[in-house]
């Protein structure tokens, strides 16, 4: 703990910081909580996800076989553009994703198996998910860095600020008792020193 100057000027100083920590704290509280249904909304949306990319593979699993013949799926979709834009949550900044453009040429319908068409859709999904997927990691990286930071700020102010502020307090208004003590004794010494003097005197 610092040190403190035992004076009324210190005691004013440490009782405006502790209405100022005090004032904060309850925000800081607030702005924690929203972070945490924050978080735990991107992860529910996460899981969401996950569990509709796992069905989607599912669905593909009995052809995938199919992608290792001559035909190539990928070889007519090329991913041409990203989309995204930024958001706010609970005055954290989140990427959003706007939108994901794909270019594909057209498979010769008599050079390539009738499944190819099924097979470009299917990677395109795949290939939307991945990036949807990333973004909402990104999402959620954002905001329990701002979450871990205000727990940060929160501990702070409970558990040091406020009770540092409050023992200071305490301490200094313990000191300029015990002066104005003294100083009322030394009055009644000083008082009681001249009376006497003053009946020597007479």
């Amino acid at each position: 703990m610092a040190r403190i100057k035992h004076t009324k000027n210190e005691l004013k100083a440490q009782r405006d910081a502790l209405k100022r920590y005090e004032r904060y704290l309850p925000t800081l509280q607030l702005k924690k909580q929203q972070l945490q249904v924050e978080v735990r909304a991107v992860e529910a949306k996460i899981e969401a996800h996950d569990r509709e990319a796992a069905a989607e593979r599912a669905a593909i699993e009995p052809w995938i076989r199919l992608f290792s013949e001559p035909a190539d799926p990928a070889a007519h979709l090329r991913l041409a553009r990203v989309r995204t834009s930024t958001g706010n949550i609970a005055g954290v900044t989140i990427p959003l994703l706007e939108g994901v453009e794909f270019e594909r040429t057209i498979p010769d319908l008599f050079a390539t198996p009738p499944w190819l068409d099924d097979a470009i859709a299917a990677l395109e999904r795949m290939i939307r998910r991945r990036i949807e997927r990333a973004i909402l990691e990104e999402q959620r990286r954002a905001l329990r860095e701002e979450l871990r930071t205000t727990t940060q700020r929160v501990n702070l102010f409970e558990k040091v600020k406020i009770p540092e502020a409050r023992e200071n307090i305490r301490v200094i208004r313990i000191f300029l008792g015990d002066q104005m003590t003294a100083e009322v004794s030394r009055s009644k010494i000083a008082k009681g020193k001249s009376a006497e003097k003053t009946r020597a005197a007479g």
